[in-house]
């Protein structure tokens, strides 16, 4: 009886934990943010969201508990694989040479080899007599699945990683195009002058705005498919730049290490806070490791001189 008791309050614990982290992890939407300041101009819907709210029956109140619940999952799920056009998006800003049929078929190679994996361990564990023919179908079918979702996780890495250096790579660009707009060259010679002296991430993406604009294209509709292909704040704040210098007659050097400096100085304060959150992960081994260590060794020659006495 004791047992059942402390089983169903584990269980109770790993539920709360389970709901108390969804809703940490909900997003909040953008009017919800703003609401405590729009009070005075919203006093009568919030009357009339309160007294429809009032008129609820028992369905309708736990559709409205779950609704930021489902919100949620739709979100996510416009960001997963599934959907097609979020996929050929982030292909895209992973800068494989991959179409989504070929990733579907990557996704399907993955969890096959998974199954097959899964397979034949279990295959050995049910010869031996330690696991049973459900458990086995159920481990095998969890085992497809995970590596369905790690083709995903990878190409989220794939992204992650490429992105970083394009960030990197991006100060001494804008700065070697900031020298070449000083010199008297045009954002398209800049650009170019940039290809042929380095190699990278973000100097092939450079390569493209230059095929796009001999193709016929203008620099600034080349410039503009360029930040909505990468989707990276520090490049999208470039290109805007480049874009306003443009069409208004600033000076475009200026704009271009005033972007790099921006990317640096972004870069510090990442920095800083990755060791801020280092130095707390490591007060874990120290207070829980260490520290013990540490009071048995003061501690165990008095308790033993006591336990020699007695």
């Amino acid at each position: 009886m004791s047992h059942k008791i402390l089983i169903g309050l584990c269980l109770a614990a790993g539920i709360w934990l389970v709901a108390s982290a969804l809703l940490a992890r909900r997003t909040v939407d953008f009017s919800d943010r703003i609401a405590p300041q729009m009070k005075s101009q919203e006093i009568h819907a919030s009357l009339r969201y309160e007294s429809q709210q009032s008129q609820m029956g028992m369905g309708e109140s736990f559709v409205e508990v779950l609704r930021p619940f489902i919100r949620t999952a739709l979100a996510r799920f416009n960001h997963s694989t599934i959907n097609t056009t979020a996929l050929e998006k982030r292909l895209i800003r992973s800068g494989l040479n991959l179409s989504v049929s070929s990733f579907r078929a990557e996704q399907l190679v993955w969890s096959l080899i998974g199954l097959v994996a899964a397979a034949l361990f279990m295959g050995l564990g049910m010869i031996q007599g330690k696991i049973s023919v459900a458990g086995a179908l159920a481990i095998c079918v969890l085992s497809a699945v995970a590596g369905y979702l790690a083709r995903d996780w990878w190409l989220t890495q794939t992204i992650e990683k490429r992105e970083s250096k394009m960030l990197e790579e991006f100060p001494a660009l804008a700065e070697l195009m900031a020298l070449s707009v000083t010199a008297g060259e045009s954002a398209a010679g800049a650009l170019e002058r940039v290809c042929r002296c380095s190699s990278g991430e973000l100097s092939g993406e450079f390569k493209k705005i230059l095929a796009q604009i001999r193709s016929g294209d203008g620099l600034v509709r080349s410039l503009q498919d360029f930040s909505a292909r990468t989707e990276i704040a520090p490049l999208a704040r470039f290109v805007d730049g480049i874009v306003v210098a443009i069409e208004r007659g600033t000076p475009l050097s200026e704009v271009l290490r005033a972007q790099a400096q921006d990317v640096r100085d972004s870069s510090k304060r990442q920095l800083m806070e990755a060791a801020g959150k280092k130095e707390i992960a490591m007060m874990a081994p120290i207070i829980f490791c260490i520290l013990p260590l540490t009071v048995v060794f003061a501690l165990f020659p008095g308790l033993s001189l006591i336990n020699f006495k007695f």
